[in-house]
């Protein structure tokens, strides 16, 4: 844990399973007393209460203070179960941790490698390429990834030499799930051809996340040139890549929506074919509609 250097008190996200295990018991080492450990009982499986009795032992053990809160994780229509439990999880989280501002979560770079794989799978940008940040600040709260640059072979070994036991999730063998394939399948076989990939991959999302900074920046600069709403000859003015840029940061940061390519594309297509002042827009783009009104674009809930 290198590097890391959060606010304290530090709350870290205690599973049970052998990451958030090994990274409570190094926390607690280098600042005892003044950690806390915060677990989410999803409920979606037997070992849950397994999950649960480990951390109560563990943190009576060690003198850390445990804070449990049962969560209902079941996915929503549409949603699926793997973003339904991260949803409940890190609302459940940023609850129990009251007035601590500082979270860390186990997530390790074996974790990091499967975020930047699914994102090329599923053709991401710059943002998702950057996989997940070794902290970032959100609703107030430092949510930290200590662990991002060790492989969870090294977390496991850690914990054996130290006698330390932990509980293992049936699910993660369950190849139903892409991530389960990735670890299973993909990873050994990326280790036989490329051994460093681990640390390579790390510095690609690093990489990526630098630039996903100077274009957040950049639309930042556009967007307070073409308005707040977007002035349609203002962005005819742009680049088709600046105009793309600054009308996902408008979107998003305005409006909390997120344009897939396809929607994005007929949007700058409709822009780019306003010659005439009766010119018509209206383009679902998430869950809501952009369209033009007057000289300017808006959008509709």
């Amino acid at each position: 844990m290198a590097g890391f250097f959060p606010g304290l008190p530090l709350a870290v996200a205690l599973s049970g399973g052998a990451d958030s295990t090994a990274l409570l018991i190094a926390c607690h080492a280098r600042w005892p007393n003044q950690v806390v450990a915060l677990h989410v009982h999803h409920g979606l499986q037997a070992v849950a209460d397994d999950f649960e009795r480990h951390c109560r032992e563990l943190c009576l053990q060690l003198g850390v203070p445990l804070r449990v809160r049962r969560v209902d994780a079941r996915a929503l229509q549409g949603e699926s179960p793997e973003d339904a439990a991260r949803r409940a999880r890190y609302q459940a989280l940023q609850e129990l941790a009251g007035p601590v501002r500082d979270i860390a979560l186990a997530q390790h770079a074996d974790d990091q490698v499967e975020t930047l794989l699914l994102a090329l799978s599923r053709g991401a940008g710059v943002p998702g390429l950057a996989a997940m940040p070794t902290c970032r600040v959100r609703g107030g709260i430092a949510w930290h990834r200590p662990l991002l640059s060790v492989a969870a072979d090294e977390v496991r070994a850690w914990l054996r030499a130290r006698g330390v036991a932990w509980v293992e999730d049936p699910s993660n063998a369950d190849l139903r799930y892409t991530r389960n394939r990735i670890r299973r399948q993909l990873l050994p076989a990326l280790q036989q051809v490329f051994p460093q990939f681990r640390d390579t991959f790390t510095r690609s999302s690093r990489h990526a996340a630098q630039a996903a900074e100077l274009l957040q920046e950049l639309a930042a600069l556009d967007l307070a040139q073409v308005g707040t709403p977007p002035c349609v000859a203002a962005l005819q003015a742009l680049s088709q890549a600046r105009q793309a840029n600054v009308l996902r940061h408008w979107l998003l940061c305005s409006h909390g929506a997120s344009a897939s390519a396809a929607q994005l594309a007929e949007l700058q297509r409709q822009i780019g074919a306003c010659t005439t002042r009766g010119h018509r827009i209206d383009i679902k783009v998430g869950i809501g509609h952009v369209r033009r009104e007057g000289l300017y674009l808006t959008w509709y809930n």
